[in-house]
């Protein structure tokens, strides 16, 4: 039972490690959009490029790749679903090996 507890707090303790990363990745790009925007507009940094705006769509791109890694391919596909698709695997190769041996001991009887 320990093994199992243990695994539980790993897989948990990972998840929220995932959450903040993706937590600290949002407020990372808002605070660098702002600063981008403010550059530009307040400071009239280099305005007549469009530089910031390709950065921010680029960087809000990887954010969204990072949100759905984290809140829905990480969700659906746990250790849970990994152990059922080996399960399923191997009994699909044991079945297999269970017909070849069939067709096998069929073809050439031994007596």
């Amino acid at each position: 039972m320990k093994t199992e507890q243990h695994e539980l707090y790993e897989y948990a303790r990972k998840r929220i490690k995932q959450k903040k990363r993706v937590y600290f990745h949002f407020v990372l790009l808002f605070l660098a959009s702002l600063f981008l925007f403010v550059a530009t507009t307040v400071f009239h940094f280099n305005e007549n490029a469009s530089w910031h705006i390709w950065l921010i769509t680029a960087w809000l791109f990887l954010f969204i790749l990072h949100f759905i890694k984290v809140f829905i391919t990480d969700r659906f596909m746990d250790k849970n679903w990994e152990r059922e698709q080996i399960d399923r695997l191997v009994d699909l190769q044991k079945k297999k090996i269970e017909e070849l041996s069939n067709n096998l001991n069929e073809e050439n009887p031994t007596n």
